[in-house]
């Protein structure tokens, strides 16, 4: 697996440990079981996999590489690099500017650009129309194009669909700016249509299965599909693509009850769904496997989870999903959300804010002796932020071991396990 040049600062000296020491114990990664820190004071128990992947990386040693390579000139991000304000923040600070929101608002003009300015292009990737906007202005975007080499296998993907004339549907969030990318490069091979989640699906199928009539398609669907869009023609045969950053069970469970509509109107015709599992994110995967995997293994013996990321992280989001089935989790965005009156803020899903709480901490404990919490973080969040707010829950709890021995120990036990 190759390695990247990031930031010093983004690296951890716990987290990065327990993850190295993970690593060299099962480089193929078959074991998913999650590691345990006990602090005496504390236990943290972190799923085998979580942070930073292999996209996110690449595209921050490409952005950091830009900086370097251009002193003097103007340097610009098409939109957030990631959905982490640290990462964001500090790319600023390195003299980048921004041209739009993540919802695609201008920020700058494009008109104030010009062949010489520097413009990098996000993890998250592009429409067609930017890029063409951006080559008419006689700006390089492929210098510095940082796009996911896994958003780029579902846009291959696609277009692979459209050559035999399926149907792509889109499984992500309209206004996110992969779907978004997604969606204009799908559309320039095949009729594309965005499904934003199961429920959406459930009504697709009834069109599909003959249930609702096909004038009312466009109260459920306008705007969400390709120019020239026509049904029931354009769905007559079809392959579902995702985001990169949904759950990958929901994409999965939504391409399956599609494909069923599909096989109750045709008599079981397999030829008219195409299968794009191959399509899921390994990376979004395995976060999400290791997390499913941590909550099962620690039943009934963990106090909280917190999930720390970007309030606007789409993949952190879908672990912060996970564990609030299973337990109280506090969805935070760095250290600085726990407050030295002993509040924490917080995002709240249900209500899509910001909280402030006083009483997160648990009064008792489940197993009456030291709090456990479940620590994990989306993959846009360095591993020095989850490593910060450990140090943050350390502070507070008080006395225990010191991390050294904490490290000193979890290695001889993975050294103990690798032996046996």
């Amino acid at each position: 697996m190759r390695t990247f040049d990031i930031p010093e600062a983004y690296r951890s000296p716990v987290i990065g440990k327990v993850k190295a020491l993970r690593k060299l114990a099962d480089p193929r990664k078959r074991d998913f079981a999650p590691s345990l820190l006990d602090f005496g004071s504390v236990r943290f128990v972190l799923p085998r996999h979580f942070g930073f992947c292999f996209g996110v990386e690449n595209a921050i040693e490409i952005a950091y590489k830009a900086v370097a390579e251009n002193p003097g000139k103007r340097l610009w991000l098409l939109s957030q690099m990631i959905h982490n304000p640290e990462v964001n923040a500090d790319l600023e600070s390195q003299g980048i500017g921004f041209l739009m929101d993540t919802e695609g608002g201008v920020l700058t003009p494009f008109e104030s650009l010009d062949p010489d300015d520097v413009v990098i292009v996000p993890a998250f990737g592009t429409t067609l129309e930017l890029e063409d906007r951006l080559k008419a202005i006689g700006v390089d975007i492929q210098r510095y194009n940082t796009t996911c080499p896994f958003v780029e296998k579902v846009w291959k993907r696609a277009a692979q669909l459209g050559k035999k004339e399926y149907t792509v549907i889109i499984h992500g969030k309209p206004k996110h700016e992969e779907t978004r990318a997604t969606f204009s490069h799908s559309s320039a091979n095949a009729r594309s249509l965005v499904v934003k989640n199961m429920e959406e699906a459930q009504v697709l199928a009834q069109f599909i299965r003959g249930e609702k009539d096909w004038s009312t398609f466009d109260d459920h669907f306008k705007g969400r599909s390709s120019e020239g869009f026509e049904v029931p023609r354009d769905l007559e045969r079809f392959g579902v693509v995702n985001q990169t950053t949904m759950l990958a069970s929901d994409t999965q469970a939504i391409a399956d009850h599609l494909k069923m509509a599909l096989e109750h109107r045709d008599g079981g015709n397999a030829e008219r769904f195409a299968s794009t599992r191959d399509t899921l994110c390994y990376a979004t995967l395995d976060n999400q496997t290791a997390t499913t995997g941590a909550l099962e293994a620690t039943a009934g013996k963990v106090d909280f989870a917190i999930v720390v990321g970007g309030y606007n992280s789409s993949n952190t989001s879908h672990l912060v999903e996970l564990c609030e089935e299973n337990m109280p989790t506090w969805y935070v965005r760095s250290s600085e959300e726990f407050g030295d009156d002993g509040s924490l803020g917080h995002f709240e899903l249900s209500s899509a804010s910001r909280k402030v709480t006083h009483d997160w901490w648990p009064t008792q404990t489940v197993d009456g002796e030291i709090p456990t919490i479940l620590l994990t973080s989306g993959a846009s969040c360095p591993d020095s932020a989850v490593d910060r707010v450990l140090q943050k829950i350390l502070e507070r709890t008080g006395g225990g071991r010191a991390v050294e021995d904490v490290l000193r120990q979890f290695e001889q036990q993975r050294a103990n396990l690798g032996a046996g």
